[in-house]
């Protein structure tokens, strides 16, 4: 089970273990889900209407975004600015996972709270996911500007998409939506805590002699907690991407209109004015889609490499035992 166990047999994690595991499956994780990434951003920072019933902009459907940047871009468009978000990915796995199995210990020996209830792990969740925030942020500006650009590219490669945001805007740039992302990040991580805790309590056999798991129920468990977290919490992550990509209006013009915002209000506002409620969601199917694979093995992928170490572990104090016995 993801987050303190005091029932659990074997010892309590380690916060490397845990930033070692997280960080696996954050980068396992992102190498898949990256193809979605960029058309969910794609979908974002389009001002038209993203409709196939009456197409106004570039895009207007998953296929059609897909073939349109296959055709113009290639096959490797679709794994533009993989290298940022990877480090994204590694990091915020790390700091996240790391975060939230440190906290629960701390509720479970500081407070009268059970560590494995679900509302616990809702705040832990949404905490250990404010603090990774804050420390992967640059790398996510970063991660959006590169999926944003089309051809040919403003930004070479990530050193000169740094010294470039540096010279030209400053180092407050990469720190660009910062607001809306913590105003959005800290319920929708901990709803994905939440409610990938109630769904494994009421559809996932409870794992054996205090190992993690790491199998199909993980993966269907998380991809349900995905879909709910990310439904609920959308609006923000919408802004965010806008936010972002400030002062970079010259690189989006060829994929259609630009606009530019003073901030998180002016953002909502003019969206809401230009683009109507509906443009509060565009990008919704892909991000969703997105959500369901990403957070599912997420948590598939964290309960494996847990469970790889605990088994690993376990070989080596059997190995260590059978040696003393043998030399005695």
């Amino acid at each position: 089970m993801v987050g303190y166990d005091p029932g659990a047999q074997d010892a309590a994690l380690c916060p490397e273990e845990a930033a070692l595991a997280g960080s696996a499956a954050g980068m396992v994780t992102r190498a898949l889900i990256s193809p979605l990434d960029v058309l969910k951003i794609r979908f974002q920072l389009q001002i038209e209407r993203v409709s196939s019933q009456r197409p106004e902009g570039k895009y207007w459907g998953i296929f059609q975004a897909s073939r349109c940047i296959h055709s113009e871009e290639g096959l490797s468009a679709f794994w533009k600015g993989h290298i940022p978000a990877q480090l994204l990915s590694i990091c915020f796995g790390a700091v996240q996972f790391a975060s939230f199995e440190f906290l629960t210990e701390m509720v479970h020996n500081m407070t009268p709270y059970d560590s494995q209830t679900a509302g616990v792990h809702f705040v832990c969740g949404g905490l250990a996911a404010c603090s990774a925030t804050v420390v992967c942020q640059p790398l996510d500006t970063l991660r959006t500007r590169f999926a944003a650009q089309g051809e040919p590219k403003v930004y070479s490669n990530l050193r000169h998409a740094v010294s470039t945001m540096y010279r030209s805007e400053g180092v407050l740039t990469f720190y660009r939506g910062l607001a809306p992302t913590l105003t959005a990040v800290f319920p929708y991580a901990g709803l994905q805590f939440f409610t990938y805790n109630v769904f494994k309590k009421l559809f996932a056999p409870p794992p054996t002699a205090g190992k993690s798991g790491g199998n199909l129920s993980s993966l269907v468990c998380g991809s349900g907690a995905g879909i709910i977290s990310k439904a609920i919490t959308y609006p923000f992550d919408l802004f965010k991407k806008r936010l972002q990509v400030g002062g970079f209006e010259a690189a989006r013009a060829r994929f259609g209109q630009v606009r530019n915002y003073r901030g998180l209000l002016d953002c909502m506002v003019q969206i809401a004015k230009e683009e109507g409620v509906r443009g509060f969601f565009k990008g919704l199917s892909p991000s969703l889609l997105k959500a369901a694979v990403s957070t599912g093995f997420t948590f598939f992928w964290y309960e494996f490499f847990l469970n790889a170490m605990h088994n690993f572990k376990e070989g080596r104090r059997t190995n260590s035992l059978t040696k003393d016995l043998e030399e005695r």
